[in-house]
């Protein structure tokens, strides 16, 4: 294919900026403009070689592009978009170019799901590549493993985060239906994105759409106990169906309560043991859904389970920042009830399993406290608008003690008096930042969740508590 002149409007967002490097890696020429970069993935750009514009910058129409990508956080009366239109510019979106130009000609793994979706997409790749088949991939995070975002990879095989949310303002169809799968993975269905949706059933009517496209010699790995996909599947479904979880045909047991070691088993029979650095149930169930998803790839199913005890984790997904005056800071992209929860309870089980060896070892040591701090923002849309209002007290039941940024502006009050343990918020970064450093005591587990950068605060924490 001759190279083409490429411009990304968006190109900051994990998903564009992985388009962007695929596109550098087939030899385009790639431009692209955002606002609010930051790492990683401006260090991944800087990395690729590809130049970035000012957000409001129409430059790149001088120089003639053969194609305009728009990102789905751009939309009408922006001024890129608006002097892209007025200049009858050739444009796309990123899951229409990505369809187009590398998935038509690939197995397409693709990972579905309100929660889990980057860790499964990265778990997939990660055995793909420790089977020794160069996978591509293209994921809303940064596989340890990996150090990048999306590869465009050599082999047939290509992974693919699949998301519900929109493909851009002239396309209001989920970025997964332009995927055609021929693996696909949905690990659960709740509802959020209230920006767009307005029930879960217009959720599940998107998901069903992604199911059509799924053809009778692929395969649909789900969970056995997910309700809403149940539903999904029951308006029709022409390819085969494995499920993970109790009665499943993968199945796991537990060795250690955190999640940390398990054992994995396919239709009753023992697959192989896995011991790895990840916590949390969750964690497990997306594990097993990785496997199935790869053994359908052609990966014996003892590669498979060998490869995950290899996995590293992935960037903000429970990402120890560092360990200073004997208090522990992780950060973590948690922003739904459902995923702080099994943050929340993976971290538990973790301090609890240290505290059993403490104590076997009689290593403990009067005074240490030993608590989980959980520090919040709820800045997604479905969140500033105040959809989980309700169900954010439940949400945090394993910490003992909730910080909280809420900027004014959002207009809304945290339910604190619904909550079972002290809650504190704060309507700036430096004064949560002030208190935070005040209150810390040595033995306590820092869980800093945020679908954003999080004004920085997990390094400023981390610089501050070293100078103190």
């Amino acid at each position: 294919m001759k190279p083409q002149k490429i411009h990304i409007l968006g190109i900051a967002g994990t998903f564009m900026g992985g388009i962007a490097q695929i596109a550098k890696a087939m030899g385009h020429e790639v431009t692209g403009s955002d606002k609010a970069i930051y790492p990683p993935m401006s260090t991944q750009l800087e990395q690729a070689g590809i130049g970035v514009l000012d957000d409001d910058s129409t430059e790149f129409l001088k120089q003639e592009p053969d194609a305009v990508v728009v990102g789905n956080a751009k939309s009408r009366g922006h001024v890129a978009v608006e002097a892209t239109l007025n200049a009858q510019q050739v444009y796309t979106s990123g899951p229409q170019w990505l369809a187009e130009h590398i998935l038509k000609d690939r197995w397409v793994v693709a990972v579905a799901g309100t929660h889990g979706k980057t860790s499964t997409a990265s778990i997939v790749a990660w055995i793909l590549e420790y089977a020794e088949l160069n996978p591509g991939f293209l994921i809303g995070g940064v596989p340890e493993n990996f150090g990048v975002s999306a590869r465009l990879g050599d082999s047939p095989f290509f992974v693919v985060e699949a998301d519900e949310y929109d493909t851009a303002f002239f396309d209001k169809r989920s970025k997964f239906v332009h995927y055609h799968p021929r693996t696909c993975v949905l690990n659960n269905l709740e509802f959020d994105h209230a920006d767009i949706f307005d029930s879960v059933k217009d959720i599940q009517k998107q998901f069903h759409h992604l199911v059509r496209t799924v053809p009778g010699n692929g395969l649909i790995v789900m969970p056995t106990d997910e309700p809403n996909l149940d539903e999904v599947i029951t308006q029709g479904c022409w390819t085969p169906i494995e499920k993970q979880g109790e009665k499943g045909e993968w199945s796991f047991k537990l060795y250690e309560q955190d999640g940390s070691e398990f054992e994995v088993s396919y239709k009753g029979n023992d697959v192989g043991r896995v011991k790895w650095s990840l916590t949390g149930l969750h964690n497990v169930r997306n594990a097993l859904s990785a496997v199935a998803a790869a053994v359908h790839c052609g990966v014996p199913a003892s590669i498979a389970v060998e490869g995950l005890s290899e996995f590293k984790g992935i960037r903000r997904r429970m990402t120890l920042i560092g360990e200073v005056n004997e208090i522990k800071i992780y950060d973590d992209f948690a922003h739904h009830p459902t995923a702080i929860d099994t943050t929340l309870k993976g971290a538990k089980n973790q301090l609890n399993k240290q505290g059993s060896n403490q104590v076997s070892n009689q290593a403990t040591r009067p005074g240490k406290s030993g608590r989980l701090i959980a520090v919040f923002e709820p800045r997604s849309n479905t969140m500033r608008m105040g959809i989980h209002k309700a169900t954010l007290p439940l949400a945090f039941k394993e910490a003992d003690a909730v910080y909280a940024f809420i900027d004014n502006d959002w207009n809304w009050n945290l339910p604190t008096e619904e909550f079972s343990q002290p809650v504190h918020v704060q309507n700036s970064y430096d004064a949560l930042l002030k208190q935070l450093v005040a209150e810390l005591q040595p033995g306590d587990t820092v869980v800093m969740m945020s679908n954003g950068s999080f004004g920085g605060l997990h390094q400023k924490l981390f610089a501050a508590l070293q100078a103190k």
